[in-house]
């Protein structure tokens, strides 16, 4: 069987990595001689993480002339750009010669917050026409959507969804908002993120912690309002990292450790300004009871949210990955799958607006997850199992049943 994934893959965003992490591992488990390779936004990266062979989603060609007025980037657009994309268009066709299927698994894709290029609308469009004009199976695996705010966006995301062999999406949520988008939901499957199916090997050893004190994890994130057409981002960012800063100090004052945690590259920036803040807010505060190690990877930040008793976390995979690895959790929800997640797994109470974000109601809910923390534990193992065991049923779906039908 030879198979093709198509994502945002390999730019440092760990949600994204942990949930290809998980499909390829699965896959590898149910279709043991299988060829992959991947088409994907890093691919030099990608390549080197699972030793497989990658293309990008839209390979750079022209790179002279690139005008700066209005009247310069059309004529560029008619006499470079359009020859350039018919040339994208031929090469990937020629790319998925042989592939039996084109898989789109999870991660929230179906959106153009990003714009339409890129991971965007237009080019999971153009590969998913591409894969049918090669007669390849294609298959949308546990995906989630939103914002689509275009209307280009959301033609070209119905449109490709319309040729799938194969649609699942990853909570009710996305699936009710692609509905009200004009997208034929009925014979569609709800299954839960792929990410909740990550391997033993990468959650081995990282579940008890080994500090002297208890470790509550501060997942940070750069916001920029994008995905929740937040209109004063700005605003609501600074308020963010002040109204943390308070509950941190609270936490310090309670004799709690803090680990400051990302979710991809970019929020390296975040943890650095975030430093600053806890510096000029507090007079003095022993160095050492905040801890800011790198990551660098989906390992690196499982080894380090096991390093915690309790998560606080903005970012859904930091959320989601916690939870995997049985740890209490608090939301700062900035879309609607957080707190899509939080309700699902019956954790609402412990969710708040990023945009209505208050320090003293992080306090109230800590204190309340605290007081409950072994029954919370008892309810998030037995959740976690249940999505572990309803992935493992579409793996078992998608590998051995739709796949043989296509003959692959």
């Amino acid at each position: 069987m030879r198979l093709k994934f198509f994502g945002h893959f390999g730019h440092g965003n760990f949600g994204n990595e942990s949930t290809f992490h998980a499909i390829l591992y699965h896959l590898r488990r149910f279709v043991p001689e299988v060829e992959i390779a991947c088409i994907c936004t890093g691919p030099a990266a990608t390549a080197e993480l699972h030793k497989i062979p990658t293309v990008p989603v839209s390979r750079t060609i022209s790179r002279a002339w690139k005008p700066h007025n209005p009247f310069g980037r059309l004529l560029r657009s008619a006499f470079v750009g359009l020859p350039d994309e018919v040339y994208r268009w031929v090469e990937g066709f020629m790319m998925l010669k042989g592939t039996d299927a084109l898989l789109v698994p999870g991660t929230g894709l179906l959106t153009d917050a990003y714009g339409l290029k890129s991971w965007g609308p237009y080019s999971l469009f153009k590969w998913s026409v591409l894969a049918k004009m090669r007669g390849c199976k294609l298959l949308f695996v546990s995906v989630g959507a939103g914002p689509l705010s275009s209307r280009a966006g959301r033609w070209l995301v119905r449109s490709a969804l319309a040729l799938a062999d194969f649609r699942s999406y990853r909570d009710t949520a996305t699936r009710d908002y692609l509905r009200s988008l004009g997208v034929q939901t009925a014979t569609d499957r709800v299954y839960p993120d792929l990410a909740f199916s990550i391997s033993d090997e990468l959650t081995r050893g990282a579940v008890i912690p080994k500090r002297r004190r208890s470790v509550v994890g501060i997942g940070l994130m750069l916001y920029h309002g994008k995905l929740s057409s937040d209109g004063r981002a700005d605003a609501t960012y600074t308020a963010y990292l002040e109204q943390l800063a308070v509950f941190v100090g609270w936490l310090l004052g309670r004799r709690y450790d803090v680990r400051l945690l990302i979710g991809e590259l970019s929020d390296e920036t975040v943890v650095t300004e975030f430093q600053k803040l806890l510096r000029a807010r507090m007079e003095a505060y022993d160095q050492d009871r905040i801890i800011a190690e790198p990551i660098r990877s989906a390992q690196d930040l499982l080894a380090q949210l096991g390093e915690t008793d309790a998560v606080v976390a903005t970012r859904f995979h930091n959320i989601l990955l916690a939870l995997a690895l049985n740890k209490p959790v608090m939301s700062i929800s900035f879309h609607p799958k957080c707190t899509s997640l939080m309700q699902d797994m019956g954790l609402k109470e412990y969710c708040q607006d990023i945009k209505q974000l208050r320090a003293e109601r992080l306090i109230a809910q800590f204190c309340h997850l605290e007081k409950n923390a072994i029954t919370l534990r008892e309810i998030i193992r037995e959740k976690v199992g249940e999505r572990r065991q309803a992935l493992d049923e579409q793996y078992r779906l998608i590998f051995t049943e739709v796949m043989a039908h296509s003959g692959a």
